[in-house]
């Protein structure tokens, strides 16, 4: 298992940038990683990504230095120890909305007694084997693999309190698109009462000494780190969008 360089800056407060990639593509991954981002986002959740697709993403990721974090296709145990056993350094978690959602999640991502993650001989993060005892690579993964989950209905936001106290959850992301259509305000989250639960469920996080995370874009970018947020990403659309529209308005005007 290798050292979750992402999880180690997260650690000491530093804000990781990362990008997120709906599209099946390792090269896009290459090139996330030059472009200077600190982790990407594969996301098999909104995106045509597939399993065997996936593991190639990750693959890139790993040789170009980046760390791969994963959105599996949904919270269900078996997808996220899915996409672990292919070697992600982590996974962001959709719909999550109660402890114990929350202490499932984390099951399927550490290795433990009863319900928790299966562990198997020959996985590609155990080096299929080859490299060490299974004992420390078991030491190693729980202590390097990291777990984010989303709060993004209003339900999770009315947990947040029981969601905090939930061992081992290294980050709570907020996602405003969800939550926005959860409260009725679909695709607003400026809209007061969105907006609202979003700063008050940010300053709760920070006050519990945990790491908040949510998405940005260039305009956005220095108020959300300011809010208290540390893992932070952009889509690759908005990417695009800004720079192709940046160049298209210096050609046609």
């Amino acid at each position: 298992m290798r050292t979750n360089q992402m999880k180690a800056r997260l650690q000491a407060g530093k804000p990781a940038l990362g990008c997120s990639i709906m599209i099946p593509s390792p090269q896009m991954v290459e090139m996330a990683a030059h472009a200077g981002f600190d982790w990407v986002l594969i996301d098999m959740e909104h995106g045509t990504i597939g399993l065997e697709t996936a593991e190639l993403m990750i693959m890139a990721a790993e040789a170009r230095g980046i760390t791969p974090i994963v959105r599996p296709r949904n919270n269900s145990s078996a997808e996220i120890t899915s996409v672990m056993d292919r070697g992600a350094a982590g996974v962001q978690v959709p719909h999550i909305n109660t402890a114990d959602d929350a202490r499932r999640a984390l099951a399927a991502v550490k290795f433990g007694p009863g319900d928790n993650r299966g562990l198997a001989a020959g996985t590609r993060p155990d080096s299929y084997g080859l490299a060490k005892a299974m004992p420390d690579f078991v030491r190693e993964a729980n202590s390097q693999s990291l777990t984010c989950i989303q709060l993004e209905h209003a339900k999770a936001i009315e947990n947040v309190d029981a969601l905090l106290a939930v061992d081992d959850i290294d980050v709570y992301f907020i996602g405003p698109s969800d939550l926005s259509q959860s409260m009725g305000h679909p695709g607003n989250p400026k809209a007061p009462p969105v907006k609202e639960a979003i700063e008050k469920t940010l300053a709760r996080i920070v006050a519990a000494g945990k790491t908040p995370g949510m998405p940005a874009t260039t305009d956005n970018l220095e108020q959300v780190i300011a809010s208290g947020c540390r893992y932070i990403y952009t889509h690759l659309p908005k990417l695009f969008g800004a720079g192709a529209g940046a160049f298209l308005a210096k050609g046609r005007g």
